[in-house]
């Protein structure tokens, strides 16, 4: 039996992530700290490992008592147009923490790396994204993804250490955190829709992107390792169908259930127009699933339905506030 680590396991794509690899008869050991995860996400078949990538020394425990095969790294602080107001946060957690958890990987001699990056490394007005492109990050979230990519083709090098990138988009599903205010605008949408509250959208909706049900990209992540052409390869993964945040807003209301009310509020520095191209992935790891924006919300939905509203969180440490956007401060 394999034994892998998965950072973020508690987290919306972790989880997922999570029961694929029980699913193809791993021993799961999770990583979480809960700063944006939750217990209850976690099979449990799954061991639970409360704790931060930023404790190098209870990964090094954690490496030396379990002797992992794969490392699966999940866990980042995902929002990206608030990477700008919290650098030292975002550098510390989504980079710093990665650099310690390659550490280990490579001192014990890992069988592969398995790392969620994000389009957020193309920057904007390179469409439609694809891997041969040169990154050119707008935000700092951008820049530390950038940054652990390049250290593990480092890694490789120097070590010998393999791994496999992905670049998912815009991943919205079951287990998301709909208490999230600064990102996962699917989550956010059905959140307010739950407490009766108008969707708030930046600027005038028309920016678009391509968004991804979960569970055509959590498969393809936890299977990979058995993929060996795939390693050392970066790879776009997600959805190819892309649409305005506007149309967005109808499809969720619909999947709601709910009437549909806009509040538009002030535009932020944002890239407008995302999307991407997976024939790569395509190519190393067949079509996969394919699951239309509509089936993918009514599932969703469900599950929200189920779970009810979150009450959303202030992120409490905001180390600057200039061009902070209003409602954010609400």
């Amino acid at each position: 039996m394999k034994v892998s680590l998965i950072t973020g396991g508690a987290g919306f794509i972790g989880a997922h992530v999570v029961r694929e690899l029980l699913r193809l008869n791993h021993r799961v050991v999770v990583l979480d700290d809960l700063s944006g995860g939750f217990v209850e996400n976690i099979p449990t078949n799954a061991l639970f490992v409360n704790g931060n990538i930023n404790n190098k020394d209870l990964l090094a425990e954690l490496f030396e008592k379990h002797s992992f095969d794969y490392v699966y790294h999940l866990a980042a602080y995902a929002a990206e147009g608030l990477s700008h107001f919290i650098r030292r946060f975002n550098y510390e957690n989504n980079l710093i923490g990665s650099v310690n958890l390659i550490n280990e990987s490579i001192k014990h001699e890992i069988e592969c790396f398995v790392f969620t990056s994000s389009i957020a490394v193309y920057g904007k007005g390179q469409l439609p994204m694809h891997e041969d492109l040169v990154p050119l990050p707008e935000d700092p979230y951008g820049v530390a993804k950038l940054a652990v990519e390049q250290d593990l083709k480092c890694a490789h090098e120097m070590f010998g250490m393999n791994y496999v990138i992905f670049r998912p988009h815009n991943v919205y599903g079951e287990y998301q955190n709909l208490g999230d205010r600064y990102r996962n605008v699917v989550g956010i949408f059905m959140n307010q829709l739950m407490q009766d509250k108008p969707l708030t959208i930046f600027g005038d909706g028309n920016q678009s992107r391509a968004f991804s049900y979960v569970g055509d990209i959590a498969p393809t992540i936890a299977n990979c390792i058995n993929f060996p052409h795939a390693r050392n390869q970066t790879f776009n993964i997600g959805a190819d169908i892309r649409v305005t945040v506007n149309d967005l807003a109808s499809e969720v209301c619909k999947a709601m259930g709910k009437a549909k009310q806009i509040r538009y509020v002030d535009a932020r520095n944002e890239v407008e127009h995302a999307y991407s191209s997976h024939e790569k992935a395509k190519e190393a790891f067949g079509h996969g699933g394919a699951t239309s924006l509509p089936e993918g919300l009514i599932k969703m939905a469900k599950w929200a339905k189920e779970n009810g509203a979150r009450q959303s969180q202030k992120f409490n440490n905001i180390e600057i506030n200039k061009n902070l956007p209003s409602i954010w401060l609400e």
